[in-house]
């Protein structure tokens, strides 16, 4: 979906979400988290899935329509000063984890990036032309093997450990927790910073209803407002 939002897409970086209101009524009352896919000059892409009433409501909305949004929210990605611009920026997306990565990969497509993507079947692989656009290398897979390999998208990470050897690197990833929780741990291991983004239920979007809290090891911090990108080794995973 593209949104004339000349404001957000003035500010909006990589990983940072809106609220949508779906609804011209008060059902369902609470907005919806929709991270920012793309940014076209004034114009701000969202990519979501139809899984409840919200986003049913939202996939009925007509051109022309004006939508209620409060944006742009969250903190984003971080690009780490000073990184050598050789380096090796590995972004991991599983299903529609891949919705902040596209705009990520356009403000470190001069870097040399490597997008891997994984899904259930070839039907609900996204974006994979997009980043070819950008120049990425792309690497899929799937559950049932109907595109790229068979397995996981963290096989794909480990298969290629030796990418990483003597070459300053940085895993961003957004997917299921099961994913996020696997390239923590192989970050940890390698030694390689990661930055995730998490997935939470959320009433209010700006931190004040403490609806979305995350275990950390600096404490509980609120996906919203903290996040929802966290330095991967720093999630206390349940």
């Amino acid at each position: 979906m593209t949104l004339a939002a000349p404001v957000i897409a003035k500010f909006a970086q990589p990983g940072q979400f809106v609220m949508v209101k779906c609804a011209d009524g008060i059902q369902p009352l609470l907005r919806r988290p929709l991270g920012v896919h793309n940014v076209k000059g004034s114009e701000v892409e969202i990519l979501y899935e139809i899984i409840g009433e919200g986003t049913k409501l939202l996939s009925q909305k007509k051109s022309g329509q004006a939508l209620d949004i409060i944006g742009p929210l969250g903190t984003g990605f971080k690009f780490p000063k000073g990184s050598d611009p050789c380096g090796k920026n590995i972004l991991i997306a599983g299903g529609m984890g891949v919705a902040p990565l596209l705009f990520l990969a356009k403000k470190i497509n001069k870097s040399q990036v490597l997008v891997l993507i994984g899904a259930k079947t070839k039907q609900e692989i996204l974006c994979k032309k997009e980043f070819k656009k950008l120049g990425c290398n792309v690497k899929v897979v799937t559950d049932d093997g109907s595109a790229g390999h068979k397995g996981f998208v963290t096989d794909l990470l480990q298969d290629r450990g030796h990418l990483f050897k003597g070459v300053p690197a940085m895993l961003y990833a957004c997917g299921p927790k099961p994913m996020l929780k696997a390239v923590s741990e192989f970050s940890k291991r390698r030694k390689i910073p990661a930055q995730i983004s998490l997935e939470e239920h959320m009433a209010c979007g700006i931190g004040a209803c403490l609806g979305c809290i995350v275990n950390t090891k600096s404490g509980q911090k609120r996906v919203c407002k903290e996040g929802p990108v966290f330095d991967a080794r720093e999630i206390i995973w349940e």
